[in-house]
């Protein structure tokens, strides 16, 4: 609820007068007080507390891939539906889909998953105005840090498939690609969907980051761009097939 009236800050849910102007992670970056001695390792404990949960809960979900998108996008557009249509063809596939756990993009593929009757997870994230697990999230960790949100992330995805989205989904393709780029995770799929929307993104990285060195030759190749349902899952199951023999190939060679 955008007012302010309600809000999760872990497993502790406030209402009214006792809702915070800021959250955990703001609190965390903001410039160090006299006190932060005292402060910062008590924190440290709730940062725990953050990766406790979300191991805990996630532990046995089955190969997944996570869906990102905007929470902008309403309930029976295009984008919307194809989100839908994503991740009831990934749960046919035999994968679960993770998602943020809000509305728009996030609630699509959590409805797919669901009415697939698949395995349909919520990774929240505490906000200063509340948005809430849609309703179609069968399993749902509320996260206060954002970068203990991000390793669920990471950790429990085969594959990314990327919606049109804003600053929030442009963080989470980058960092996704950073890490596959440098060889932090294995290489796993990113796909993008919707050449209209990304169309400008591909071009300017090949024309600008390629051209002037900042990127290596192979590192557009990262990102692969469809435009339908069909050739998102397609494209997520090319990689991770490819995956699959580059693993079985080191390890012959080993």
């Amino acid at each position: 609820m955008s007012d302010k009236r309600m809000h999760r800050r872990g497993s502790v849910l406030l209402r009214r007068a006792q809702v915070p102007e800021t959250t955990a992670d703001a609190l965390l970056l903001a410039p160090e007080r006299g006190d932060w001695f005292k402060a910062d390792p008590w924190r440290v404990m709730r940062i725990q507390a953050d990766f406790v949960e979300g191991f805990g809960s996630l532990a046995d979900l089955p190969p997944s891939i996570s869906i990102f998108g905007s929470s902008r996008i309403e309930p029976g557009t295009p984008r919307y539906e194809t989100a839908v249509r994503i991740a009831e063809l990934l749960v046919g596939e035999g994968f679960g889909v993770i998602t943020g756990g809000g509305p728009g993009i996030m609630e699509a593929g959590n409805k797919g998953a669901n009415e697939a009757e698949g395995v349909s997870v919520g990774l929240g994230i505490e906000l200063p105005f509340e948005q809430g697990m849609n309703e179609f999230v069968d399993i749902g960790v509320s996260f206060r840090y954002f970068f203990a949100r991000k390793t669920m992330f990471l950790k429990y995805s085969l594959g990314f498939v990327v919606m049109p989205g804003g600053f929030g989904t442009m963080d989470e393709l980058f960092e996704a690609v950073t890490l596959v780029q440098t060889r932090k995770v294995s290489s796993f799929p990113i796909v993008l969907v919707g050449r209209d929307f990304w169309s400008g993104l591909v071009d300017w990285i090949d024309s600008a980051m390629l051209a002037e060195g900042m990127i290596g030759p192979d590192d557009p190749k990262l990102l692969t761009v469809v435009d339908t349902a069909e050739e998102a899952v397609a494209a997520v199951l090319n990689g991770i097939h490819r995956l699959a023999e580059e693993i079985r190939w080191a390890e012959s060679v080993e």
